[in-house]
Protein backbone atom coordinates (compact mmCIF):
# COMPACT_ATOMS: atom_id res chain seq x y z
CA UNK A 1 0.00 0.00 0.00
CA UNK A 2 2.96 2.09 0.77
CA UNK A 3 3.47 1.72 -2.95
CA UNK A 4 1.01 2.59 -4.26
CA UNK A 5 0.37 5.75 -2.03
CA UNK A 6 3.87 6.82 -3.46
CA UNK A 7 3.12 6.16 -7.24
CA UNK A 8 -0.06 8.32 -6.94
CA UNK A 9 1.37 11.03 -5.13
CA UNK A 10 4.28 11.42 -7.78
CA UNK A 11 1.46 11.17 -10.31
CA UNK A 12 -0.83 13.62 -8.67
CA UNK A 13 2.69 15.80 -8.83
CA UNK A 14 2.97 15.24 -12.39
CA UNK A 15 -0.89 16.20 -13.04
CA UNK A 16 -0.67 19.88 -11.06
CA UNK A 17 2.82 20.70 -11.75
CA UNK A 18 3.55 19.60 -15.53
CA UNK A 19 0.18 19.05 -17.26
CA UNK A 20 -1.31 22.17 -15.05
CA UNK A 21 -3.96 20.28 -14.60
CA UNK A 22 -6.29 21.87 -11.79
CA UNK A 23 -6.46 20.64 -8.23
CA UNK A 24 -9.91 19.11 -8.73
CA UNK A 25 -9.28 17.33 -11.79
CA UNK A 26 -5.89 16.06 -10.24
CA UNK A 27 -7.95 14.52 -7.13
CA UNK A 28 -10.36 12.88 -9.11
CA UNK A 29 -8.01 11.24 -11.40
CA UNK A 30 -6.14 10.28 -8.00
CA UNK A 31 -9.19 8.31 -6.62
CA UNK A 32 -9.84 6.92 -10.24
CA UNK A 33 -6.39 5.35 -10.10
CA UNK A 34 -6.30 4.38 -6.46
CA UNK A 35 -9.67 2.50 -7.04
CA UNK A 36 -7.82 0.61 -10.48
CA UNK A 37 -4.60 -0.23 -8.21
CA UNK A 38 -6.59 -1.61 -5.70
CA UNK A 39 -8.47 -4.06 -8.25
CA UNK A 40 -4.71 -4.60 -9.78
CA UNK A 41 -3.75 -5.92 -6.10
CA UNK A 42 -6.84 -7.67 -5.48
CA UNK A 43 -6.97 -9.48 -8.70
CA UNK A 44 -3.03 -10.58 -8.87
CA UNK A 45 -2.03 -8.34 -11.97
CA UNK A 46 0.81 -6.03 -11.99
CA UNK A 47 0.09 -2.57 -13.80
CA UNK A 48 3.87 -3.01 -16.22
CA UNK A 49 2.12 -5.98 -18.30
CA UNK A 50 -1.54 -5.66 -17.76
CA UNK A 51 -3.25 -6.16 -21.14
CA UNK A 52 -5.65 -3.69 -22.79
CA UNK A 53 -8.94 -6.84 -22.44
CA UNK A 54 -8.09 -6.96 -18.81
CA UNK A 55 -8.83 -3.16 -18.49
CA UNK A 56 -12.39 -4.11 -20.67
CA UNK A 57 -12.94 -6.32 -17.88
CA UNK A 58 -12.07 -3.94 -15.34
CA UNK A 59 -14.42 -1.03 -16.60
CA UNK A 60 -16.94 -3.68 -17.39
CA UNK A 61 -17.62 -3.44 -13.62
CA UNK A 62 -17.27 -0.01 -13.18
CA UNK A 63 -20.00 0.73 -15.61
CA UNK A 64 -22.19 -1.62 -13.85
CA UNK A 65 -22.05 0.23 -10.33
CA UNK A 66 -21.52 3.47 -11.26
CA UNK A 67 -22.73 3.83 -15.05
CA UNK A 68 -21.58 5.46 -18.17
CA UNK A 69 -20.33 8.54 -17.46
CA UNK A 70 -18.41 7.55 -14.27
CA UNK A 71 -16.86 4.39 -16.89
CA UNK A 72 -15.61 7.38 -19.33
CA UNK A 73 -13.76 9.08 -16.94
CA UNK A 74 -12.42 5.69 -15.44
CA UNK A 75 -10.93 5.67 -18.48
CA UNK A 76 -9.48 8.99 -19.18
CA UNK A 77 -7.97 8.99 -15.89
CA UNK A 78 -6.59 5.04 -17.46
CA UNK A 79 -4.94 6.59 -20.43
CA UNK A 80 -3.10 9.33 -18.50
CA UNK A 81 -2.04 7.21 -15.48
CA UNK A 82 -0.29 4.76 -18.24
CA UNK A 83 1.14 8.16 -20.04
CA UNK A 84 2.67 8.82 -16.55
CA UNK A 85 3.93 5.04 -16.49
CA UNK A 86 5.83 4.89 -19.89
CA UNK A 87 7.40 8.39 -19.09
CA UNK A 88 8.58 6.57 -15.56
CA UNK A 89 9.88 3.67 -17.80
CA UNK A 90 7.11 1.52 -15.94
CA UNK A 91 6.24 0.18 -19.29
CA UNK A 92 6.47 0.55 -22.38
CA UNK A 93 2.97 1.41 -24.17
CA UNK A 94 -0.44 2.28 -23.17
CA UNK A 95 -3.16 -0.18 -23.54
CA UNK A 96 -6.09 2.67 -22.80
CA UNK A 97 -5.45 4.66 -25.48
CA UNK A 98 -6.81 1.37 -28.10
CA UNK A 99 -10.08 1.39 -25.66
CA UNK A 100 -13.05 3.19 -26.96
CA UNK A 101 -14.92 5.61 -24.79
CA UNK A 102 -18.46 4.75 -23.95
CA UNK A 103 -21.00 6.67 -24.92
CA UNK A 104 -22.62 9.03 -23.40
CA UNK A 105 -26.79 9.19 -23.87
CA UNK A 106 -28.00 12.73 -24.89
CA UNK A 107 -29.87 14.20 -21.84
CA UNK A 108 -31.76 17.39 -21.63
CA UNK A 109 -30.64 19.05 -18.06
CA UNK A 110 -33.02 19.87 -15.83
CA UNK A 111 -34.63 23.75 -15.63
CA UNK A 112 -36.63 25.30 -13.08
CA UNK A 113 -38.33 28.17 -14.13
CA UNK A 114 -38.28 31.41 -12.43
CA UNK A 115 -41.13 31.00 -10.40
CA UNK A 116 -40.05 27.51 -9.55
CA UNK A 117 -36.71 28.90 -8.50
CA UNK A 118 -38.47 32.15 -6.81
CA UNK A 119 -40.58 29.66 -4.62
CA UNK A 120 -37.64 27.83 -3.69
CA UNK A 121 -35.61 30.33 -2.51
CA UNK A 122 -38.57 31.67 -0.04
CA UNK A 123 -38.43 28.47 1.52
CA UNK A 124 -35.04 29.13 2.64
CA UNK A 125 -35.08 30.24 6.76
CA UNK A 126 -32.94 33.74 6.22
CA UNK A 127 -33.28 34.04 9.85
CA UNK A 128 -29.84 32.48 10.36
CA UNK A 129 -26.72 33.22 9.75
CA UNK A 130 -25.93 30.04 7.61
CA UNK A 131 -29.84 30.34 5.96
CA UNK A 132 -28.14 33.68 4.81
CA UNK A 133 -25.30 32.48 3.90
CA UNK A 134 -27.39 29.45 1.88
CA UNK A 135 -29.35 32.31 0.29
CA UNK A 136 -26.39 34.42 -1.01
CA UNK A 137 -24.36 31.38 -2.86
CA UNK A 138 -27.77 29.80 -4.57
CA UNK A 139 -28.76 34.00 -5.99
CA UNK A 140 -25.04 33.97 -7.10
CA UNK A 141 -25.06 30.54 -8.80
CA UNK A 142 -28.67 31.41 -10.38
CA UNK A 143 -27.81 35.08 -10.91
CA UNK A 144 -24.01 34.39 -13.05
CA UNK A 145 -24.58 31.04 -13.95
CA UNK A 146 -21.75 29.67 -12.14
CA UNK A 147 -20.22 26.02 -11.61
CA UNK A 148 -20.79 25.26 -7.65
CA UNK A 149 -16.92 24.24 -7.42
CA UNK A 150 -16.96 27.91 -9.07
CA UNK A 151 -19.12 29.13 -5.91
CA UNK A 152 -16.75 27.25 -3.03
CA UNK A 153 -13.52 28.49 -4.21
CA UNK A 154 -14.55 32.30 -4.58
CA UNK A 155 -12.33 34.53 -1.75
CA UNK A 156 -13.96 38.05 -0.34
CA UNK A 157 -11.17 40.30 -2.71
CA UNK A 158 -12.96 38.02 -5.86
CA UNK A 159 -16.75 40.14 -5.57
CA UNK A 160 -16.97 43.79 -6.89
CA UNK A 161 -20.06 45.21 -5.33
CA UNK A 162 -19.58 48.79 -7.29
CA UNK A 163 -19.78 47.21 -10.84
CA UNK A 164 -21.59 43.62 -9.82
CA UNK A 165 -18.77 41.60 -10.76
CA UNK A 166 -17.00 38.86 -9.73
CA UNK A 167 -13.23 37.13 -10.95
CA UNK A 168 -14.06 33.37 -11.13
CA UNK A 169 -11.90 30.42 -11.37
CA UNK A 170 -13.08 27.95 -13.66
CA UNK A 171 -12.05 24.77 -15.05
CA UNK A 172 -8.57 24.22 -15.70
CA UNK A 173 -8.12 27.51 -13.61
CA UNK A 174 -9.32 29.45 -16.52
CA UNK A 175 -10.63 33.02 -15.03
CA UNK A 176 -13.33 34.93 -16.04
CA UNK A 177 -15.08 37.24 -14.96
CA UNK A 178 -19.42 37.10 -14.31
CA UNK A 179 -21.76 39.88 -13.64
CA UNK A 180 -24.44 39.30 -10.84
CA UNK A 181 -28.05 41.46 -10.60
CA UNK A 182 -29.77 42.98 -7.91
CA UNK A 183 -31.38 40.61 -5.71
CA UNK A 184 -27.94 38.31 -5.79
CA UNK A 185 -25.83 41.87 -4.69
CA UNK A 186 -28.46 42.77 -1.70
CA UNK A 187 -28.31 38.95 -0.49
CA UNK A 188 -24.15 38.75 -0.81
CA UNK A 189 -23.82 42.41 0.90
CA UNK A 190 -26.32 41.15 3.79
CA UNK A 191 -24.56 37.61 3.97
CA UNK A 192 -20.97 39.44 4.22
CA UNK A 193 -22.28 42.14 6.85
CA UNK A 194 -24.22 40.04 8.80
CA UNK A 195 -23.63 36.59 8.70
CA UNK A 196 -19.49 36.50 7.54
CA UNK A 197 -18.41 37.86 10.83
CA UNK A 198 -20.31 35.68 13.00
CA UNK A 199 -18.58 33.12 11.22
CA UNK A 200 -15.09 34.45 10.99
CA UNK A 201 -15.66 34.65 15.06
CA UNK A 202 -16.44 30.76 15.40
CA UNK A 203 -13.10 29.99 13.69
CA UNK A 204 -11.15 30.54 17.05
CA UNK A 205 -8.59 28.32 16.10
CA UNK A 206 -7.41 30.61 12.72
CA UNK A 207 -4.74 32.78 13.46
CA UNK A 208 -5.77 35.07 10.41
CA UNK A 209 -9.03 36.08 8.92
CA UNK A 210 -10.16 33.50 6.27
CA UNK A 211 -10.06 34.51 2.59
CA UNK A 212 -13.08 32.59 1.65
CA UNK A 213 -16.24 34.13 0.95
CA UNK A 214 -18.28 31.56 2.19
CA UNK A 215 -17.71 30.00 5.07
CA UNK A 216 -19.37 26.92 6.85
CA UNK A 217 -20.56 26.82 10.57
CA UNK A 218 -16.75 26.16 11.44
CA UNK A 219 -15.49 29.28 9.99
CA UNK A 220 -14.07 27.43 7.51
CA UNK A 221 -14.47 27.39 3.45
CA UNK A 222 -17.30 25.83 2.62
CA UNK A 223 -17.36 22.67 0.90
CA UNK A 224 -19.40 21.50 -2.36
CA UNK A 225 -20.40 18.41 -0.51
CA UNK A 226 -22.17 20.60 2.52
CA UNK A 227 -23.52 22.93 -0.15
CA UNK A 228 -25.40 19.96 -2.23
CA UNK A 229 -26.36 18.70 1.06
CA UNK A 230 -28.28 22.31 2.09
CA UNK A 231 -29.90 22.93 -1.20
CA UNK A 232 -31.16 18.95 -1.25
CA UNK A 233 -33.24 20.15 1.63
CA UNK A 234 -34.80 23.04 0.43
CA UNK A 235 -35.44 21.13 -3.11
CA UNK A 236 -36.97 18.79 -0.94
CA UNK A 237 -39.24 20.81 0.91
CA UNK A 238 -40.18 22.30 -2.26
CA UNK A 239 -41.41 19.93 -4.05
CA UNK A 240 -38.81 19.51 -6.45
CA UNK A 241 -35.94 16.62 -7.26
CA UNK A 242 -33.57 19.12 -8.60
CA UNK A 243 -29.56 19.25 -8.17
CA UNK A 244 -27.88 22.59 -7.23
CA UNK A 245 -26.78 22.67 -10.60
CA UNK A 246 -29.85 23.25 -12.38
CA UNK A 247 -29.87 27.14 -11.12
CA UNK A 248 -26.84 27.05 -13.64
CA UNK A 249 -29.00 25.51 -16.51
CA UNK A 250 -31.87 27.79 -15.41
CA UNK A 251 -29.41 31.01 -15.86
CA UNK A 252 -28.49 29.91 -19.29
CA UNK A 253 -31.89 29.21 -20.66
CA UNK A 254 -33.21 32.14 -19.34
CA UNK A 255 -30.82 34.47 -20.86
CA UNK A 256 -31.43 32.49 -24.81
CA UNK A 257 -35.36 32.58 -24.03
CA UNK A 258 -34.21 36.40 -23.66
CA UNK A 259 -32.61 36.67 -27.16
CA UNK A 260 -29.02 36.39 -25.93
CA UNK A 261 -26.43 35.14 -28.76
CA UNK A 262 -25.44 31.61 -28.35
CA UNK A 263 -21.15 32.92 -28.06
CA UNK A 264 -22.15 35.02 -25.18
CA UNK A 265 -23.56 32.70 -23.02
CA UNK A 266 -20.58 30.41 -23.71
CA UNK A 267 -18.71 33.05 -22.47
CA UNK A 268 -20.64 33.99 -19.36
CA UNK A 269 -20.58 30.00 -18.73
CA UNK A 270 -17.22 29.06 -19.35
CA UNK A 271 -17.41 26.70 -21.74
CA UNK A 272 -14.94 25.44 -24.24
CA UNK A 273 -16.66 24.28 -26.56
CA UNK A 274 -20.13 25.86 -28.10
CA UNK A 275 -21.14 22.53 -28.43
CA UNK A 276 -21.48 22.25 -24.88
CA UNK A 277 -23.69 25.73 -24.64
CA UNK A 278 -25.59 24.65 -27.60
CA UNK A 279 -27.43 21.74 -25.43
CA UNK A 280 -29.83 24.91 -23.74
CA UNK A 281 -30.92 25.98 -27.32
CA UNK A 282 -32.33 22.13 -27.53
CA UNK A 283 -34.04 23.31 -23.79
CA UNK A 284 -35.94 26.20 -25.00
CA UNK A 285 -37.09 24.38 -28.17
CA UNK A 286 -38.95 21.80 -26.17
CA UNK A 287 -40.03 24.31 -23.78
CA UNK A 288 -41.68 26.34 -26.68
CA UNK A 289 -43.18 23.20 -28.06
CA UNK A 290 -44.20 21.77 -24.53
CA UNK A 291 -46.03 25.53 -24.59
CA UNK A 292 -47.35 25.43 -27.80
CA UNK A 293 -49.07 21.80 -27.63
CA UNK A 294 -50.58 21.80 -24.07
CA UNK A 295 -51.13 25.75 -23.24
CA UNK A 296 -54.12 27.39 -25.50
CA UNK A 297 -52.91 30.61 -28.12
CA UNK A 298 -54.06 33.64 -25.93
CA UNK A 299 -54.31 35.60 -28.91
CA UNK A 300 -57.02 33.27 -30.30
CA UNK A 301 -58.89 33.67 -27.01
CA UNK A 302 -59.21 37.51 -27.17
CA UNK A 303 -61.41 37.34 -30.65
Amino acid sequence: MTCINRLIEKYHDRLVLMERRSLLTAETYGLEIRLFLRWVESEGLDTADIPARQLTGYLEKRREVDGVRSTAKSLSALRSFFRFLIDEGIRPDNPADILETPRKKFRLPTVLSKEAVDRLFLLIDTNTPLGIRNRAIYELIYSAGLRVSEAVSLNVKDIVFSEKIAKVSGKGNKERLVVFGETAEFWLRRYKEESRSELVTRAKLQRTPPQALFLSKNGKRLSRKSMWRNYKIVAYLAGYSSKLHTLRHAFATELLAGGADLRSVQVLLGHANLATTQIYTHVNSLLQESHSRYLPNLSDLRK
